[in-house]
């Protein structure tokens, strides 16, 4: 087995993680350290990264809770990201070392929520066959609605003739950069009717996050 060296994160990692962040296979800019500090006043950081000698291999989002270790209760995902010349076995004992790591420093328990692939630049399920191998739980599954704008898709009579009502009425759809209106008439008492619930990101964090990432973020 291949002798990785683990170390948490630490602010002078900030280049080195966003340029793995960068070029690896399965991220995106959720797990860019711009993003996922706007709230890390609300989780304790338990971010990893993983070296094979002194080479970035692999890092793992993620956020302590008491004994436990979530990738990433702050994010919609997190996973053990990885580049495009990572073998299989090679994300096996990476993966082995981590775990070893975790229980070294009394984490019981590790929850990942897995990116989905949709959002890999390549394929990359290395990581649901470590999980696999170590025998992990499936505790819950999500289901994602897509459409593939590449592809010529069918469109339903009702939702034709939906359009045209809308054209009929002058709608207009247009990028719009100002989120207060959205977040303020429509967002917050949608959620709040429908869900009792508010938004995850307040109207001063999301413009905060927009400022970061300008063709990321729109509405």
């Amino acid at each position: 087995m291949t002798k990785y060296t683990i170390k948490k994160y630490d602010p002078d990692d900030y280049a080195i993680w966003n340029d793995f962040i960068g070029q690896a296979k399965n991220a995106t800019f959720l797990f860019h350290r711009d993003f996922m500090e706007y709230h890390k006043d609300r989780f304790d950081d338990f971010s990893l990264l993983v070296f094979e000698n002194k080479k970035l291999a692999a890092v793992l989002p993620a956020n302590k809770l008491e004994n436990s270790v979530y990738s990433h209760q702050g994010l919609t995902y997190g996973s053990l990201v990885y580049n495009d010349q990572t073998r299989l076995s090679s994300v096996i004992e990476i993966f082995q070392s981590v775990l070893i790591f975790l229980n070294e420093n009394k984490i019981s328990k590790l929850m990942i929520k897995i990116l989905p692939s949709i959002y890999n630049r390549k394929p990359a399920e290395e990581i649901l066959y470590s999980l696999f191998l170590a025998e992990a739980k499936l505790i819950r599954r999500d289901s994602l609605s897509v459409i593939d704008l590449s592809q010529e898709n069918a469109i339903s009579k009702i939702r034709k003739r939906n359009f045209k009502k809308a054209v009929s009425n002058q709608l207009i759809i247009k990028e719009e950069n100002n989120f207060e209106l959205f977040w303020n008439q429509i967002l917050i008492p949608n959620l709040d009717k429908k869900h009792n619930a508010k938004p995850v990101h307040s109207i001063k964090e999301i413009n905060r996050l927009k400022s970061f990432f300008p063709t990321h973020i729109n509405q």
